[in-house]
């Protein structure tokens, strides 16, 4: 895949800064890619071999005193395919490297501190991939819908946030930060296929249709977030989710384009490689 594919997807999907409008982005486009099915399919697989090398290489910095280090937070409405996208995304590299968290609702010790304090703990140290399946992000989001803190403290947390992601990139974390972007219809059809079969049902959560009923809330809470929190260093992504295989493909070229971006190489020896080879050669 070259440069200008990825740079393309980014270019598409990243958000501008200043006021966000869901409702005026489509959730069934395909920006940058002008494939079907079959060919998303097919372009995804292709970006595996890359996608592999390049996280190795990250890798094996990391156990080099290198700095370097991507996180990916995941944010979308419930079904919008959170799980989905790292199976067929993450999947395609080596599964030591990475290292992949979901906030649920916080401990009773987790809400005795700043809500960062467990956000920091779950950051990938130098040389992972980090996944947020859900993120700081719950904090200002259902945060704000269901009213469980203060307003004045949910205004101070995209203050918190933008500081925290700008120490983060300061200190070699590259943040790719995507929102994946599903219809009403969608879900509700999403959440039905999980009640007509069996082996879905453990996926189903009656909450969900709770959450429903404040969608236009949930959606003005990520029009804010995005819009409050959408910097040069750790810019918002909105990928349109309806369809999952094109969903799978934007993700893993924003994946590869952060990788690409690291300027990565092999680390060099810390010994004689050629004294070694002969002592090799030569061992009785």
């Amino acid at each position: 895949m070259t440069s200008d594919t990825v740079s393309a997807f980014a270019a598409a999907l990243r958000v501008p800064q200043g006021p966000v409008d869901l409702t005026a982005l489509a959730t069934h486009t395909t920006p940058a890619f002008d494939g079907g099915k079959a060919e998303g399919r097919s372009a995804l697989e292709a970006l595996g071999p890359e996608l592999a090398d390049l996280q190795e290489q990250l890798f094996a910095n990391g156990r080099t005193g290198g700095a370097c280090r991507l996180l990916l937070v995941l944010q979308g409405m419930d079904t919008s395919g959170k799980g989905g996208t790292l199976r067929a995304t993450v999947g395609l590299v080596d599964p030591q490297g990475v290292r992949i968290t979901s906030f649920k609702a916080p401990t009773e010790e987790e809400r005795a501190h700043d809500f960062l304090w467990r956000v920091d703990r779950a950051l990938p140290v130098p040389g992972e991939i980090g996944v947020f399946d859900r993120s700081h992000y719950e904090d200002v989001l259902i945060g704000r819908v269901r009213r469980l803190a203060p307003a004045a403290e949910i205004e101070r947390r995209y203050a918190a946030i933008n500081d925290w992601e700008e120490m983060l990139a300061a200190g070699g974390v590259t943040i790719v930060k995507c929102m994946l972007h599903i219809s009403r219809d969608e879900q509700k059809q999403r959440l039905l296929e999980r009640l007509d079969r069996p082996d879905k049902h453990w996926k189903f959560n009656p909450g969900d249709i709770d959450e429903r009923e404040v969608w236009p809330d949930y959606r003005r809470a990520y029009e804010i977030a995005i819009e409050r929190t959408n910097t040069d260093h750790a810019p918002w992504h909105v990928i349109p989710a309806d369809r999952k295989w094109y969903r799978n493909l934007a993700v893993a070229e924003l994946l590869l384009g952060a990788l690409q971006g690291m300027g990565l190489t092999w680390p060099e020896a810390d010994f004689d490689v050629e004294s070694e080879r002969t002592r090799l050669l030569t061992e009785g």
